[in-house]
């Protein structure tokens, strides 16, 4: 493993999986320090953190998903590390596939690189809606990354410093995974996918059901859609604007 790494791992209310998947990431990368991020968990999140031997940031108030891990990169661009790995703490990652990402960011100079279950033959139990919505993100964002990206939802994600010092002043809150990509292109920085193997939950559920897969789906164009305009307006302002500056 890379010197100066750092594993954060966002965690909601997930009492029953995150120390196993701290204890799972210990033991695959025992030099680095393990972060948990609790986003204002009412559970005990943060004990079975702190069981398992991670360090603990604990935020006052439930902030988000985006929210939680844009504290854990300003954490570790502050404190000087180079590389940072984020790893979901419902046990869907495997954490052996840490050095797989790894290995194509450091190795081929890439700024992240994320691991897609779409990717890996049996990479994920076939879930026809959450396959369906992934290609459909991927044939829309095409356009404005430039680049074909099978599961632009994925959470398990490595970058370098240049990356983290970009995600550590501006990160995406509302849609975090599917915007950073346009962030990072925006950027001119490079980023791409490894075939990983993703489980099923170990407990509770995922925030968006059947139901509100294809609504989630068309607010995330969406959203996406205006953060690239509001983008472009404030780093290429139009020559009548620039005149006005």
């Amino acid at each position: 493993m890379p010197p100066h790494l750092m594993v954060i791992i966002p965690a909601y209310n997930e009492e029953a999986s995150v120390g196993d998947v701290v204890r799972a990431v210990r033991r695959v990368a025992p030099e680095a320090p393990v972060m948990v991020i609790d986003d204002g968990s009412s559970d005990g999140t943060s004990q079975a953190a702190r069981d398992a031997g991670a360090e603990l940031l604990r935020l006052p108030h439930h902030l988000g998903l985006g929210g939680a891990v844009q504290t854990g990169y300003r954490f570790a661009f502050e404190h000087g590390y180079d590389c940072v790995v984020r790893v979901d703490s419902d046990g869907q990652h495997n954490p052996a596939d840490i050095r797989l990402l790894l290995d194509k960011l450091l190795g081929d100079g890439f700024d992240m690189v994320t691991g897609s279950r779409y990717l890996a033959e049996n990479g994920y139990p076939r879930q026809w809606l959450r396959r369906l919505g992934s290609q459909i993100f991927s044939l829309l964002l095409y356009p404005i990354l430039g680049k074909r990206i099978t599961d632009p939802t994925s959470g398990f994600a490595a970058v370098n410093r240049r990356a983290l010092e970009v995600f550590s002043r501006s990160f995406p809150l509302e849609y975090p995974e599917i915007e950073a990509l346009v962030v990072l292109q925006r950027k001119a920085l490079r980023f791409c996918e490894v075939p990983v193997k993703m489980f099923p939950r170990r407990s509770g559920r995922s925030t968006i059901g059947s139901a509100q897969a294809i609504y989630y789906m068309f607010r995330v164009l969406l959203g996406v859609l205006v953060n690239v305009i509001k983008y472009e307006r404030r780093f290429h302002p139009r020559p009548k604007e620039q005149a006005r500056g």
